[in-house]
């Protein structure tokens, strides 16, 4: 056999047992008559001697190893002199007998270090080596541990994995779809599912009762550190329940991964509704790990003669504990934050509260030192607190606000990777209004079912209309979201007209699933979450793609197969596809 042993697995027990170990040459350095090997595999290094004195023909052959030869070695465990803390096997060393070459290597494009010389474009070209770095490694391991420990959850549970299909048909609903064009059905597209909602209700119609599939869903959208082109979801249905019993459920699986997973004990999770989400937050995935929630002034700033504030519909500050003594330097930093394009401030005001009592603002001009105690009082600020202020349209101010407390969370070091604050924001709206399309849009799915005594709404004011929906939420990234479904053919009729879709545009598209409904549907509900999202977030991780095996850069390639690319004219013939390539 090529292994006795891992180059994990040998401890202080073991010592004066002949073992058999392989895998590659993390390293290797000479010392006098002796060389010292580091032999890595997937469950650790084991350090390995080559004694000179004992065995010359032996060491020269080690002499020649390179990083990353595949070799197979034979000896005994030893007692290190020299013990390494750092490593589960660092009390005991192989003394080395004998030495196989299985495959020698070229020097790799970089180090398979922990604090590797390659760069993010240069990894993902060579990520099969890449993933040989522990802490890559590791990421995977997590997320295997995750994913199994969900499956062990759910079935517990009585929920049974069931796979979809992954050529679907396309629909005009949500993101863009991937297309697949059908050599068999000349002129005709699947698309790859952007998640499978459709099919997992019918499973619901079906009697499943309890469906779930840990799957891949694709959606052609722009990408960012937490998107992917491909990702996984946990998706999840339940047969004759309501939101409190999805809830419940799912609330017991993320409390029972952070358990099981990181030994952690995470509390009840608060419920806020979506407009107390935007009032306090500016955000309907907040992150509360800290406070700084937003306080409205805009009762107190008008008719002082600051046009600025008098014209906006909105006045809205935070409290920065202790940021009083910020510097002119650092509150200009903060200004030209807010400026940025991707945020859109025209500006920023702000209040400091010194130590001693004082009041200074950026608009001492305008109000008075009594003037500015009002907004202290209302802020309840202390001694040196800064108060920060932004003003303007109502959503997109408190949208800028958002960003600016988060900025403060990160520069007062209040966002730690390691706290972990989970919530639900519940009671969505409905339905959102495109002003350049004159037409509203489902805010989740066109599946999504209204709250009951919302639903004389839908005609007469559909904005007000709030749904029965719900999005779970950990450290301001939301991690799964989900709602109670429509399962009546008449009202998911009156949800299409209310998206602007004809009765045959609707029967065209979904009519398999409103017939479906006259069939007797239970009434049904369900949730998905980001199982990439998951897993960086409880990595620590600052973006999806370091816990996924193959990921897609920045630009939604895969520079390892140089993908996407083009095809032949031959199999662009077969399809039917008429496309001019590139010369």
């Amino acid at each position: 056999m090529y292994r006795t042993k891992t180059c994990g697995a040998l401890r202080l027990t073991d010592l004066n047992q002949a073992v058999t170990l392989a895998g590659w040459v993390q390293k290797a350095r000479k010392f006098g008559g002796m060389i010292f090997v580091d032999l890595r595999d997937r469950y650790g290094i084991t350090q390995v001697v080559f004694n000179q004195d004992v065995n010359s023909g032996l060491c020269d052959q080690a002499a020649k190893l390179g990083r990353e030869w595949v070799v197979q070695v034979k000896g005994t465990v030893a007692e290190r002199s020299n013990k390494n803390p750092n490593l589960p096997t660092g009390e005991i060393e192989i003394i080395a007998t004998e030495l196989t070459t299985l495959n020698p290597s070229d020097t790799p494009p970089f180090t398979i270090e922990e604090d590797t010389d390659g760069g993010d474009d240069l990894r993902m070209k060579y990520r099969y080596l890449d993933l040989r770095r522990t802490s890559v490694r590791s990421n995977l391991e997590l997320r295997h541990r995750m994913a199994f420990a969900v499956r062990s959850y759910l079935n517990e549970r009585n929920f049974m994995e069931v796979e979809t299909p992954v050529l679907v048909g396309s629909t005009p609903e949500g993101a863009r779809d991937f297309i697949v064009p059908s050599r068999m059905n000349p002129g005709e597209f699947y698309a790859l599912p952007q998640s499978p909602q459709l099919f997992k209700q019918l499973l619901m119609v079906s009697g499943f009762d309890r469906y779930f599939q840990i799957v891949k869903c694709y959606r052609d959208e722009d990408l960012r550190a937490d998107r992917q082109p491909e990702f996984t979801q946990i998706d999840c249905e339940m047969s004759f329940v309501e939101q409190e019993d999805i809830l419940n459920i799912f609330e017991g699986l993320t409390q029972y991964l952070f358990k099981a997973i990181k030994g952690i004990d995470i509390p009840t999770f608060p419920r806020l509704p979506y407009a107390d989400a935007m009032r306090l937050y500016g955000s309907d995935k907040p992150d509360t790990r800290f406070g700084m929630q937003f306080i409205e002034i805009k009762d107190l700033t008008t008719g002082k003669g600051f046009g600025v504030f008098d014209s906006a519909g909105y006045v809205g500050m935070i409290c920065a504990e202790g940021c009083a003594s910020y510097t002119r330097k650092q509150l200009d930093e903060l200004t030209d934050y807010v400026k940025r394009p991707q945020i859109g401030a025209k500006g920023l005001v702000y209040v400091r509260y010194d130590a001693d009592g004082t009041l200074k603002s950026s608009v001492d001009k305008f109000y008075s030192p009594q003037d500015l105690q009002g907004w202290i009082d209302r802020a309840k600020a202390q001694p040196g607190d800064l108060l920060l202020i932004l003003c303007g349209e109502v959503e997109k101010t408190q949208k800028q606000l958002s960003e600016l407390r988060l900025e403060m969370g990160a520069r007062l070091g209040l966002r730690n990777k390691n706290q972990f604050n989970c919530l639900w924001v519940t009671d969505f709206p409905l339905l959102e209004y495109d002003e350049e399309l004159k037409r509203y849009f489902a805010k989740h799915h066109p599946f999504t079912s209204p709250k009951p005594e919302d639903i004389p709404l839908l005609e007469s004011r559909p904005g007000d209309v709030r749904a029965n929906a719900y999005d779970m939420v950990i450290n301001g990234v939301e991690v799964g979201g989900g709602s109670i479904r429509i399962y009546n053919s008449e009202l998911q009729q009156k949800m299409f007209s209310v998206l602007g879709f004809s009765e045959e545009q609707a029967q065209a598209q979904f009519g398999f699933l409103m017939n479906a409904f006259k069939y007797g549907a239970p009434p049904h509900g369900g949730i998905a979450f980001g199982l990439d999202r998951l897993v960086s977030l409880f990595a620590g991780l600052d973006s999806i793609r370091d816990c996924i095996a193959f990921p897609k850069n920045n630009s939604g390639r895969d520079v390892m197969f140089d993908a996407p690319s083009t095809v032949s004219q031959e199999q662009l013939d077969e399809l039917h596809l008429k496309i001019t390539l590139p010369l």
